[in-house]
């Protein structure tokens, strides 16, 4: 199929997997035409044209699931912290005091019920004091009754990524998960009445191109408010460490792709992307995203110990995103402090 052809299936939203198999490959002009095509569906689905700003709170590093793309929680790992009610409360006053309305609290998985106790608790707390306040959850696998009892304390959104939509390479990624029980999670997620976003890795380790087409049809089906893609980059400490990275091209037009099939979601451009190529976060906002994640809130003395890509990890902060958006030409109300 000539790019041509491609293009003039997606503008038609004929999306065989013919089409989106060589949609991935676009590049040049072509690709320029593919964002611009994602641009104008970002607009018609969010005319006002303003991206959601997220602060993120790493609020704890121990995670059970060991995955093999991972740093976090591998074997060279100095400390595991956990963050309790109170400490986590503080964090939060702390970034609404600084105009904050989308907090985004970040966890290793952990299912100890105490440690989740103390994240409802504290959930329950500051939404009483900031009622306008939105609670984004990113803590992996747990059971029905903690999603409902954190959902109950006042968390709205969830993000549980699938990562893959191929079984038996979610098994080697994730040797100690399966795709059925993190497709069940999600399902859980949205009968409870979370919004959730879910998404995929692109350039995983023994990934082919036609796993990613089937991400994004599998992306396509799930009930999700959000969707996401990410750039697999080789952690230092994880099994992965010495794997080849992903392809930033496919990973951008993924994003395009992501957002002409589904409109009205919000997706992140990711600071992984901003750590594989110049500019990747300005590429993900040409590409469609509309949503951005400030690293304020984790104490900068914890910062180093949660890594997940790599111990030098990109953390954008205030002035960056002000002037990415300025030149995406993307309006945001949250940038002031």
């Amino acid at each position: 199929m000539t790019p041509t052809d491609v293009i003039s299936n997606i503008r038609q939203s004929i999306f065989t997997k013919e089409t989106l198999t060589d949609a991935l490959n676009l590049r040049g002009s072509f690709q320029e035409e593919l964002f611009s095509i994602a641009q104008q569906k970002r607009l018609e689905a969010f005319p006002d044209n303003h991206v959601q700003v997220r602060s993120v709170i790493e609020i704890s590093n121990v995670c059970r699931q060991k995955c093999r793309y991972c740093a976090i929680g591998g074997k060279d790992q100095k400390l595991n912290y956990t963050l309790d009610s109170n400490a986590i409360g503080l964090l939060i006053s702390y970034l609404y005091e600084k105009g904050r309305r989308n907090v985004l609290l970040q966890s290793g998985e952990n299912v100890n019920e105490t440690f989740v106790s103390e994240v409802a608790t504290a959930i329950k707390e500051t939404k009483a004091k900031y009622p306008d306040l939105r609670i984004i959850l990113c803590m992996g696998d747990l059971s029905y009754n903690q999603y409902e009892l954190l959902y109950n304390a006042g968390a709205t959104d969830y993000i549980l990524k699938f990562e893959t939509s191929n079984e038996i390479l979610f098994k080697y990624c994730k040797p100690n998960d399966t795709l059925t029980n993190r497709l069940d999670c999600i399902d859980n997620l949205h009968k409870i009445g979370y919004r959730v976003g879910s998404g995929n890795i692109v350039g995983l380790p023994k990934q082919t191109i036609e796993d990613m087409v089937d991400d994004l049809l599998l992306i396509h089906r799930l009930p999700l408010s959000m969707n996401s893609a990410t750039i697999f980059i080789p952690a230092e400490n994880s099994d992965f460490a010495k794997e080849s990275a992903g392809n930033p091209i496919h990973t951008l037009n993924m994003m395009a792709l992501m957002r002409i099939m589904n409109p009205h979601r919000l997706m992140p451009t990711t600071s992984s992307l901003e750590k594989m190529i110049t500019d990747g976060q300005f590429l993900g906002l040409k590409a469609g995203a509309n949503t951005v994640t400030i690293h304020d809130g984790t104490p900068e003395d914890l910062q180093q110990y949660f890594p997940i890509y790599s111990a030098k990890r990109v953390r954008p902060q205030m002035d960056h995103f002000r002037d990415i958006l300025e030149r995406a030409g993307i309006k945001t109300d949250n940038l002031n402090s």
